[in-house]
């Protein structure tokens, strides 16, 4: 139902829980955070310390004057990305107080701050190239490397407590407002990656300092506000009269999270009710079945501008030359999240559940060491004609590095998407084996333990060990897929358990009082609209949130993935198995095997083929890549 008929009010912002009041325990959420302290970080370590890799930390002693060499290493977005690392840094430090890891951040924070300018600039791209001057070139994303900078010295001074790096970005967010502030018609284009607008309202949640949130807004209202402007970073139409999802899908959700983080502290309900007519372009028409979005590598938009690493076209989604770049896939779980925080909607998680078990995950392996830029639906392996950011497989090292970092401080930040909390209420917006203990506004202690094996098993146990005297809510989402949920508590059946729907449990609490959801996990064939063209007559696999593809590899060797089929009445014949990569659950399916007829020409008169059963295993789709060059397809046609 769309948003205009439905609009929530908008409400004080949901306070997600940290990294202290949240601790993954067992299952699957706790095996990614393994993965990501003992495959993801040390990868990332060793990529930003080499020389020819696109982000390279380096380049902070270079423009201090501490190391040797001329000219910047990488890439203009360097910086930016190196304090995403930074940012992932302090927040797994925050959770397991590994002093070595806080120690590094403090390293790198004395070289940024010894080459930070007396001005409070620091871009290293443009400071270590005598040829460039600052504001010359909206591409050599100054401000999307500030921005992130703001975000990572926020998060440092909140976890730490110490201000040497947040004074660091004090003097560089009052740069900005020297440079910017007054609002210079000539830079009305310089925000190409907005990710200072954020920065800027993380700046302002640790430092009271209520003119970033002023200047944020500003940049907000920039877009679109000088002739021009493009679709490709949203700065044609200005953002309160935007009407769908154009252009960088990145840049995009970038600055739609940015006018949210605006929103919730100014109350500007035309911004949000703004970019909540962009979310539904966005996630009605333009993205795919996995949560990715930007399928175009270089297209054109509506308005016909030239975009790349863009939006398509409503339905627009074709599936081997699909973009889906990581860092947009977590950037629209990033928004969606921020959104539900003052609309309290569930289609809002509901999105971010896609993101996170599909598109958002697919983006690294399954140890956490390697990455994929680009995240399609159909892979032709070594046959695959590779466009801009392809790779013939999973990479530690890249022309361009922006990926990588963006999955560790998502990852790092991941618990903020899992709970919220208000006055006097916690919201579970998502499931996974966790303990939580927190402090409520009026002092009092909450703690509980959620127990699951979700996604792989639909049952989820919230157990009390500390309440609030007095009435206490919990709300808890309930998957749109999960129809005929059920909920209990101590043992006795709820009412009012809807799909699609939060739940809402208020009473007075006891310690060992116990919540329990049975979510059903059923296979669904899922077909798509028929105006996507590329998905015309074919059908996805979907259990739970989990979306499903075929890979080559497990295929017999005579059978190509190409002429594999998906039986209309496949569902009863779809059953789970251990039989996949990793700790994770596949699919045992009954499948047609259809050999071509064409014999390898481009049209060949259609010749009846009733084909032969095929048994084949399909493998959730974030886990495909991981066993070498192979050959995959979340969408098969029809049999």
């Amino acid at each position: 139902m769309s948003a205009t008929t439905t609009a929530p009010k908008i409400r004080p912002r949901l306070r997600s829980l940290n990294a202290q009041e949240v601790t993954w325990t067992t299952g699957f959420w706790a095996d990614r955070w393994d993965a990501l302290l003992e495959g993801t970080i040390p990868s990332q370590r060793r990529a930003l310390h080499d020389p020819t890799n696109a982000t390279y930390i380096g380049n902070f002693a270079r423009a201090a004057n501490l190391a040797s060499g001329t000219g910047p290493r990488g890439v203009e977005w360097s910086d930016g990305d190196c304090y995403k690392y930074l940012e992932a840094l302090t927040l797994i430090y925050s959770r397991t107080g590994d002093e070595a890891l806080i120690a590094e951040v403090d390293e790198h924070v004395e070289m940024i701050g010894r080459a930070q300018e007396p001005s409070g600039y620091i871009s290293t791209y443009v400071q270590l190239s005598p040829e460039i001057e600052p504001w010359t070139n909206t591409h050599n994303h100054e401000l999307y490397n500030m921005g992130h900078l703001l975000t990572a010295a926020a998060t440092h001074f909140e976890v730490t407590g110490r201000r040497n790096f947040l004074d660091i970005a004090t003097r560089n967010a009052e740069y900005i407002d020297r440079t910017f502030g007054h609002r210079p018609p000539e830079l009305a284009h310089f925000c190409w990656n907005p990710s200072h607008i954020m920065g800027l309202v993380d700046l302002f949640r640790v430092t009271g300092n209520r003119r970033y949130v002023e200047l944020a807004e500003m940049f907000v209202e920039n877009r679109g506000w000088q002739p021009g402007g493009t679709d490709q970073n949203q700065d044609y139409v200005p953002l309160r009269r935007e009407t769908q999802a154009v252009g960088h899908a990145v840049t995009g959700p970038y600055l739609w999270a940015g006018a949210i983080d605006v929103a919730s502290e100014t109350g500007d309900e035309e911004l949000v009710r703004a970019v909540e007519r962009i979310w539904e372009s966005m996630t009605e028409r333009r993205m795919y079945v996995t949560g990715g979005i930007g399928s175009h590598h270089f297209s054109g938009s509506t308005r016909h501008h030239l975009v790349w690493e863009a939006f398509g076209l409503d339905f627009e989604l074709p599936n081997s030359t699909a973009y889906n770049e990581t860092c947009a896939n977590l950037s629209l779980a990033m928004l969606g999240h921020r959104m539900n925080g003052i609309l309290r909607d569930a289609r809002f998680p509901s999105v971010v559940e896609r993101v996170i078990y599909n598109a958002g995950l697919s983006g690294v392996s399954l140890d956490g060491e390697s990455f994929c830029y680009t995240n399609p639906l159909r892979w032709y392996g070594g046959e695959h004609e590779l466009l801009s950011q392809d790779a013939p497989q999973r990479w530690t090292t890249f022309t361009c590095y922006c990926c990588p970092v963006q999955v560790s401080r998502f990852l790092a930040r991941l618990h903020e998407l899992f709970y919220g909390l208000d006055e006097n209420e916690l919201w579970i917006h998502q499931f996974g084996g966790s303990t939580v203990d927190t402090t409520l506004p009026d002092g009092q202690r909450l703690a509980f333990t959620q127990t699951t094996q979700f996604p792989w098993d639909g049952r989820v146990t919230v157990a009390l060990d500390a309440v609030p005297i007095g009435e206490f809510a919990f709300v808890l989402r309930i998957p749109e897929w999960a129809v005929g949920a059920s909920a209990t508590v101590n043992g006795e059946p709820v009412d009012g358990v809807l799909a699609g729907d939060y739940l809402r449990l208020e009473r007075s609490w006891a310690p060992g009082d116990t919540i329990e959801l049975g979510l059903p996990l059923a296979s669904v064939l899922i077909a798509a609209d028929p105006r996507v063209e590329a998905t015309r007559n074919h059908l996805a696999v979907q259990r739970g949130p989990v979306v499903y593809a075929l890979e080559s590899v497990d295929l017999p060797a005579d059978v190509a993935i190409e002429d594999v089929y998906l039986p209309a009445d496949a569902v009863p014949n779809l059953t789970p198995t251990a039989e996949a990569p990793g700790d994770t659950q596949g699919l045992a399916a009954e499948l047609i095997h259809r050999p071509r007829t064409t014999h390898g020409r481009l049209y060949a008169p259609a010749v009846e083929n009733e084909g032969q059963p095929l048994t084949a295993n399909l493998v959730p789709y974030f886990t495909w890549g991981n066993r070498g060059v192979s050959k995959m397809s979340v969408w098969l046609p029809i049999a």
